[in-house]
């Protein structure tokens, strides 16, 4: 599955692979992890629109259990394979800043050379913060997704000083 936004936007924000739902549906983050992006996105000033969604992997790696499909982390060969198309993508976006949603995403943009410039800023995804078991460290995690935007979001508009890589681990 491809990413879907305007093909100059600013940012580009990669996740790691389709959901259950994404998959089903054919559309990027429009699961349970698409909805709390969409209200980090709102919390940061951005409508989802203005900015360009894919993921590093292209295809739902899942472990079916009965009926339902669940997710399974995908592995490098996956990552590698899918390269070559997040690679178009960046090259057909040219966006001014990468933001990695998580650390699948993080280390597969690592692995370009050339990013034509672009600010990386890695942060979590947004699944992490539906997985915590705890309503407080939910609540930190949506709030950091939200930071974490808005600075890739300054970045975009040039209002800062370039830094080339940001991570917030």
């Amino acid at each position: 599955m491809f990413g879907e936004g305007p093909r100059r936007a600013r940012l580009l924000l990669v996740g790691e692979q389709p959901g259950d739902v994404e998959d089903r549906e054919g559309a990027v983050f429009v699961g349970p992890a698409g909805r709390v992006l969409d209200e980090a996105l709102k919390g940061a000033g951005l409508a989802r629109s203005e900015v360009y969604l894919t993921n590093a992997v292209k295809h739902f790696k899942f472990e079916q259990r009965g009926k339902r499909r669940l997710h399974k982390k995908p592995g490098a060969k996956e990552i590698e394979a899918c390269r070559p198309w997040l690679g178009s993508e960046l090259d057909a976006v040219r966006p001014a800043v990468v933001v990695c949603l998580g650390a699948t995403a993080a280390n597969s943009v690592d692995r370009f050379d050339d990013l034509r410039g672009a600010e990386i800023v890695r942060t979590i995804h947004p699944s992490a913060a539906l997985r915590a078991p705890e309503r407080e460290a939910r609540h930190a995690l949506r709030a950091r997704l939200v930071r974490d935007l808005k600075t890739a979001k300054r970045l975009a508009s040039g209002r800062t000083a370039s830094t080339k890589r940001i991570s917030r681990g």
